[in-house]
């Protein structure tokens, strides 16, 4: 028996879309094949348009045979994923590109437009660093007969032939079902599916019978829609005619206007049938309902959606369903609600203000700009126009949100250009709110886009004298440290707005920043952030305590792990109409390309002894505590304090034990230095990130022995926009050292064209947002990123630990590649390398 292709990551039909991969190969390839560590990215072309492969539409697909067979190795790889990241051997790639052979599906990081050119079954750039010492074979083995290698019609046309479909005939007391040719991909599982229902085979006929009225309408109303659908089962004209007078039970909503407010009905109907008797019928689970006005399936796939529906309004996700459930929808909830709905396919019977409110969110091209000068907008990307007019739209509808482009797009101009219609039209002080670093960046930006308003920044020596004192500006700038010291003044003081930069900073509701935050008096409240999730979803809606208090309810107490699952995706699904997220692939493709390379480093014998010595005693304290039965918080104090040594012991041992081990020299310096020599050769210039001042000082340390110029920054500096805005002007600098969380926002380093991560942090965000800092508008230079990582440590596993975290965001927002969970002692545990 010839069984067809089976995916776990496509639905594969011969009716669906075709579609075929792109394989992105990395310019460093030379370098980390021998390592069998291959950096490979994964694409899908369906229609001409690219998708990652987990951003694929969920629908049918026909893929060509070779990229079929790409699937199925991936997959085997993969555990049953094709990701758009992966990493390959030397051995993987090359079975890879085996079924790919002749395709133009390979390409280079460094140029994705141009396929990579086949030469005699060879990619001449590829295959000489792939190739693998093959072993000698087993004595006496039987060399195989070569196959034959089928062109791409012939193998289209073979997998392909003698393909029939499903028949279906009956009534509504006997079913008659002809399964599709053996060789259909859908053959199994639809064989599957008519023995789990009591089918009966007739050898004479072949077909497959079902003879029992229940049984019968029971089956049809749980997979009628699926057989038309998913089977493309073919209904005989004697099925039709007597099943005419089958009916499906209706799930619809009506909406109607209630004020300011909505009323949704979602509800199951029936012509001429109550209510009580579909209670009743779903009581029982019963799957059809006969009545004098004829038979009614409850069709399974409606009630899951009108459950879903039902759920979803009410935010009860344990809710079964009923024949009727009305909610009323406040303005805050409907483009929310709106997007849920059409999500479910439902049939929704709206007003015009309802299509009005909940649409306009949804098409961005329909937003009226803000009323503020010509000049200002005239100064706007396309794009920060709309993000500007997007602003407007829930401001005026008294409505907050969350602006989250990608970092370098220019977040603050679409902010001031929204600050200045509202002090325009309404005559009050707006207030913005910001890390202490960033305050004159915004007194510097507010003067150059929006110089009729009067700004005053309340930082430092600078204070406001009183509540009544601030109405005296049109834009008034604190920090949140100050704004928390502050806060009787600010919270008397009667703002028209209140915008919050980098909100990560107020992701935990119980610190005293964001207490102050919420607490401000504000008609409107917006959150400028390029991650909005950072550890968690309880990251979101702490944002939105302050953005829609009250409009993101987290999950109840005692709620089971599905229960969880189901309401992160309901605070997913009522957040997303309130964020705008935008990438730079996306609004700015006239940005050079930024390429992104893993520099593995090698310990050398003295450093790899000094760390197996720091491992084992971290190994040995938890192990200790462990069988002490300590509290999982002194388990994490202990667990972190050591990863915290292995960490440093990767970077320089100078770092664990500055006398002792001065003498050992730092595999990671050494892989700096041979970076930082080729970066002054190429004229180029860069930026080093590291989460450790002490290892920046060491750095600082080695540019002086080599008398390079340099500049620095850290949680002290104060001047940090005049530092930078030397750095972009001075191209006699060429390196400039930044603390990672001190310079990894809100800083604009497009004078660089290199960024180096000193160490890696458990963050892919926060890493992304500082290489950002060179990598935005402005820069005219391709942008490369190096992550320096010492081999078989704890950085590797870091490493591992990012790639798995990464996918948080995804379902939030487009184009999401930051955010990780939260760090836990098993995960601690992992990154020691221990089970």
């Amino acid at each position: 028996m010839t069984q067809g292709p089976t995916l776990q990551s496509l639905q594969i039909s011969p009716e669906g879309a075709p579609l075929h991969w792109r394989v992105l190969l990395p310019p460093n390839l030379p370098q980390c094949a021998p390592k069998d560590r291959i950096p490979v990215k994964l694409e899908a072309v369906v229609d001409g348009e690219i998708y990652p492969p987990e951003r694929l539409p969920k629908r049918e697909y026909w893929p060509e045979p070779p990229h079929i067979l790409a699937a199925m190795l991936i997959e085997s790889w993969t555990g049953g994923k094709a990701p758009s990241m992966m990493q390959l051997t030397r051995d993987q790639l090359s079975q890879l590109l085996q079924p790919l052979t002749g395709e133009d599906a390979v390409f280079s990081f460094r140029n994705p437009k141009a396929p990579l050119a086949w030469v005699d079954g060879k990619l001449p750039d590829v295959h000489p660093h792939i190739q693998v010492e093959a072993k000698a074979p087993p004595p006496k083995q039987a060399t195989p007969k070569p196959q034959p290698t089928l062109t791409k019609s012939k193998r289209s046309r073979e997998m392909e032939r003698d393909l029939s479909p499903m028949e279906v005939d009956g009534s509504t007391n006997y079913l008659a079902i002809t399964l599709p040719s053996r060789e259909s991909i859908i053959y199994e599982e639809a064989l599957e599916l008519l023995k789990s229902h009591s089918f009966k085979l007739e050898p004479s006929n072949r077909k497959w019978w079902l003879r029992d009225r229940h049984k019968t309408l029971q089956f049809l109303a749980e997979h009628w829609d699926r057989l038309k659908h998913h089977y493309r089962a073919k209904f005989t004209p004697n099925f039709k005619k007597y099943t005419k007078k089958l009916k499906p039970l209706e799930a619809r909503v009506h909406l109607r206007k209630d004020g300011d407010d909505f009323i949704a009905d979602a509800e199951l109907a029936a012509p001429g049938i109550e209510s009580g008797q579909i209670a009743q019928a779903l009581n029982k689970g019963q799957p059809y309902l006969e009545t004098h006005k004829g038979v009614f399936l409850l069709d399974h796939g409606k009630l899951n959606t009108m459950q879903e529906a039902q759920r979803r309004l009410t935010g009860n996700a344990d809710r079964l369903v009923t024949p009727r459930v009305t909610k009323r929808i406040s303005r805050e909830e409907a483009a929310a609600v709106n997007t849920q709905l059409e999500a479910l396919d439902l049939a929704i019977e709206a007003p015009e203000e309802w299509k009005r409110r909940s649409g306009a969110l949804s098409d961005l091209t329909a937003l009226q700009a803000p009323p503020t000068n010509e000049a200002l907008m005239k100064l706007l990307r396309p794009y920060q126009a709309i993000g500007a007019a997007w602003l407007w739209h829930l401001y005026s509808n008294e409505l907050g949100g969350i602006l989250a482009d990608e970092m370098g797009l220019g977040k603050t101009v679409q902010a001031l250009t929204l600050l200045s219609a509202i002090q325009s039209e309404t005559g009050k002080p707006c207030l913005v709110v910001c890390p202490a670093g960033l305050v004159e960046n915004w007194r510097r930006e507010a003067r150059k886009f929006a110089p009729e308003m009067k700004v005053f920044a309340h930082h430092r020596n600078e204070r406001l004298n009183s509540a009544e004192h601030a109405s005296e500006f049109g834009l008034v700038i604190t920090s949140y440290n100050t704004l928390a010291r502050d806060t009787d003044l600010f919270h008397a003081a009667p703002f028209a707005v209140v915008v919050g930069d980098e909100a990560q900073h107020v992701k935990n509701r119980q610190t005293q920043n964001a207490k102050a935050l919420r607490g401000l008096q504000a008609r409107r409240r917006f959150l400028l952030t390029g991650t909005p999730v950072e550890n968690s979803l309880d990251d979101l809606a702490a944002l939105f305590e302050f953005v829609l208090p009250g409009y993101v309810q987290p999950p109840p107490a005692g709620a089971s792990r599905e229960e969880k699952e189901w309401h992160a995706a309901r605070i997913r699904d009522r957040a997303a109409p309130y964020i705008l997220r935008r990438s730079k692939k996306d609004v700015a493709p006239e940005l050079p390309e930024k390429i992104e390379q893993v520099f593995y480093c090698e310990f050398n014998d003295a450093q790899e002894a000094l760390y197996r010595k720091v491992e084992e005693t971290a190994r040995r304290e938890v192990f200790e505590l462990e069988m002490a039965n300590a509290s999982e918080g002194k388990l994490r104090v202990a667990a972190f304090k050591q990863l915290l040594r292995m960490r440093q012991t990767c970077i320089d041992p100078r770092l664990v034990d500055k006398e002792a081990e001065e003498a050992i020299a730092s595999t990671k310096l050494d892989a700096f230095r041979e970076i930082l020599e080729e970066s002054l050769d190429g004229d180029h210039r860069m930026l080093v990130f590291s989460q450790f001042t002490a290892a920046l000082a060491l750095l600082k340390e080695e540019l002086e022995a080599q008398k390079i110029p340099y500049l620095y920054i850290d949680g002290q500096t104060k001047n940090r926009a005049a530092l930078c805005e030397q750095f972009n002007e001075d191209d006699e600098i060429p390196v400039f050292l930044i603390s990672l969380k001190a310079g990894g926002t809100g800083l604009n380093l497009t004078g660089a064209d290199t960024v180096v991560h000193y160490d890696p942090w458990w963050n892919p965000a926060v890493e992304a947002q500082a290489t950002d800092r060179a990598h935005r508008i402005g820069q005219t230079r391709t942008v490369t990123s190096y992550k320096l990582i010492v081999s078989n440590s704890v950085e590797e596993r870091v490493l591992s630990m990012q790639r798995e975290k990464a996918a948080l965001l995804k379902d939030l927002f487009e184009a999401s590649e930051a955010a990780n969970s939260k760090i836990g002692f098993a995960d601690m545990k992992a990154l020691m390398g221990e089970d």
